[in-house]
């Protein structure tokens, strides 16, 4: 079901990585997703794998939840290592028949993306698990402050980051509703030919636009309702202050993307 999908989702806990600076954990984050995608190496997943399976025992994140974090991807993880499988190849052929052809290195390199892809995902799960949609606000518009010299709307870009990630549970649990609701009367939506389904999904569809559409009025009227203006001037209730343990998860997370450099370059 879509209600299984935990994508945007917050799980409170009191664990080291929960009570962490969001701002460090942003940037660890960022620094974790442009080392994973800039090395070539079998190292660098290791070493990222590594890192991902420390900070999960540190968040004291079920398992459970990063299994349905990773379900809602796994049609896009088998198109992605078919296309590798079969588009890229080398001089060691594996299996071949007419025109399709399975080599060595499209088997590593399906194999590459699909375990890439994997961390990508539970690295950033990660983030949202630990992290409130409040926090991660200030913590977006804290990191974007020097944009406030060149006239950038850092405030309102952060609200509305932090607004979507806050509405996309809520728009899974409102489809999984329509959804439900359609095969009560009747509408068939997982059999049939291909564009049967694309057709099934109209129904589905519309009541979802008109939902959120709807939503959405209701909470700029809630918003004007409280007198809100924008960041000029705006108080908060917790302020961001970096701590010891913040540096130190953010030193370790440097040293494992420097051991991770390191090793692409030289092996």
């Amino acid at each position: 079901m879509l209600t299984d999908i935990t994508i945007g989702q917050y799980f409170p806990g009191t664990s080291v990585i929960h009570r962490m600076d969001p701002r460090f954990k942003i940037l660890s984050t960022l620094l974790f997703i442009i080392t994973l995608f800039a090395g070539n190496s079998v190292w660098t997943l290791v070493i990222g794998g590594i890192f991902v399976c420390l900070m999960l025992a540190l968040s004291r994140i079920p398992f459970g939840l990063i299994w349905k974090s990773i379900k809602p991807i796994l049609p896009i993880l088998v198109f992605t290592g078919i296309l590798n499988l079969v588009f890229v190849g080398d001089d060691n052929v594996l299996w071949e028949w007419k025109f399709l052809k399975i080599t060595m290195g499209g088997v590593h390199t399906s194999i590459f993306m699909i375990v890439r892809i994997v961390l990508l995902i539970v690295g950033s799960s990660l983030l949202t698990y630990t992290t409130s949609p409040i926090l991660l606000t200030d913590a977006i518009e804290s990191l974007m402050n020097p944009l406030k010299k060149v006239k950038f709307p850092v405030h309102e870009m952060a609200m509305m980051m932090s607004i979507a990630l806050r509405f996309i549970p809520t728009l899974i649990e409102e489809t999984d509703k329509i959804m439900s609701a359609q095969k009560a009367r009747g509408a068939t939506l997982d059999s049939g030919k291909m564009m049967d389904r694309i057709k099934a999904l109209i129904p589905i569809l519309v009541p979802l636009f008109v939902s959120a559409f709807r939503r959405a009025e209701e909470l700029a009227t809630a918003m004007e309702c409280r007198c809100y203006r924008g960041g000029e001037g705006r108080t908060r209730l917790r302020q961001l202050r970096a701590e010891a343990r913040d540096y130190v998860g953010f030193i370790i997370s440097m040293l494992f993307m420097a051991a991770s450099v390191a090793v692409n370059i030289l092996l």
